[in-house]
């Protein structure tokens, strides 16, 4: 059964390369779309265009009006790209005044962008490798960089606005999420050199597969915060995948069997609250 499909979603960080492939999903889906961005640097589809820092209140409740859900992608999307503080603060307090903004205006559907570094361990100086493989919701942590530890604090205050004001919503622990060009860059990067990227599992997503994802997440009927893997059906590999964990994590344990050319994550939850996702569905990226 079907939530209720939005008239209207906000998405923030709309001028980003998620956020154009997410406007234009939703657009082609006879859904309005208020587009919130620092700036517009290609035309959007959208018929509202907000510019503006999502952390600012004010911009926010201008960008709410008419809105009855949320896809919340604005952000700092690296630790290298500001300073610790600009990072961590400038992230957590934009989810936290996008989300609570929409709670007070009676939104009760987000989405937001959380990431594969939520676990802190791709990113971890240290170069840890994950407790187990497929890559799950449940997996420990092991946060070292700013950016990390912003995207699970992102996943906390999606659960907080849901015990609070009762706003159900997904974070998408999104992997590398990227159009054609770049996915042809990373597939020759990572095959020769599949160490890169281990500790991701191999991961990676499609613009269109994206897009699907999140029109899912708002239009699924479910109650609740919920924190899900997201990936697309293969990797960017020739290598079959088992093959790739035994010679590049041969001490990690594989919990579950890896079928093929699947990615080393599981997504299983995502499947069973919002069902099977045709667009994710085994299909290769390239």
């Amino acid at each position: 059964m079907a939530h209720h499909v939005p008239q209207r979603v906000l998405v923030t960080g709309a001028d980003g390369v998620i956020g154009r492939a997410v406007v234009a999903d939703l657009i082609a889906s006879d859904i309005a779309v208020t587009a919130l961005s620092l700036r517009f640097d290609v035309d959007t589809a959208a018929d509202r265009c907000v510019i503006g820092n999502a952390s600012d209140e004010d911009v926010v409740m201008q960008a709410l009006e008419d809105v009855d859900a949320v896809v919340h992608l604005a952000a700092i999307p690296h630790p290298d790209q500001g300073t610790a503080r600009e990072v961590f603060v400038g992230n957590v307090a934009a989810t936290f005044t996008v989300l609570s903004r929409a709670a007070a205006a009676g939104v009760t559907r987000a989405v937001i962008a959380s990431s594969v570094h939520a676990s802190g361990i791709p990113l971890n100086h240290a170069a840890y490798m994950p407790a187990y493989f497929p890559l799950d919701e449940n997996l420990p942590s092991a946060i070292d960089d700013p950016y990390s530890l912003s995207k699970s604090v992102d996943e906390q205050t999606l659960r907080m606005m849901a015990s609070r004001w009762g706003m159900s919503g997904v974070a998408f622990r999104f992997p590398l999420t990227a159009g054609e060009e770049t996915l042809r860059w990373a597939a020759a990067r990572d095959e020769a050199d599949p160490s890169l990227r281990v500790r991701e599992g191999w991961a990676h997503l499609t613009l269109p597969d994206c897009g699907a994802a999140i029109r899912a997440a708002l239009t699924a009927d479910y109650v609740g915060a919920h924190v899900l893997c997201v990936a697309s059906g293969t990797t960017l590999l020739t290598r079959p995948t088992q093959e790739l964990l035994r010679e590049y994590a041969p001490t990690v344990p594989v919990r579950s069997a890896i079928e093929g050319h699947a990615p080393a994550v599981d997504t299983t939850a995502m499947r069973k609250l919002l069902g099977d996702i045709d667009a994710l569905a085994g299909r290769s990226a390239l």
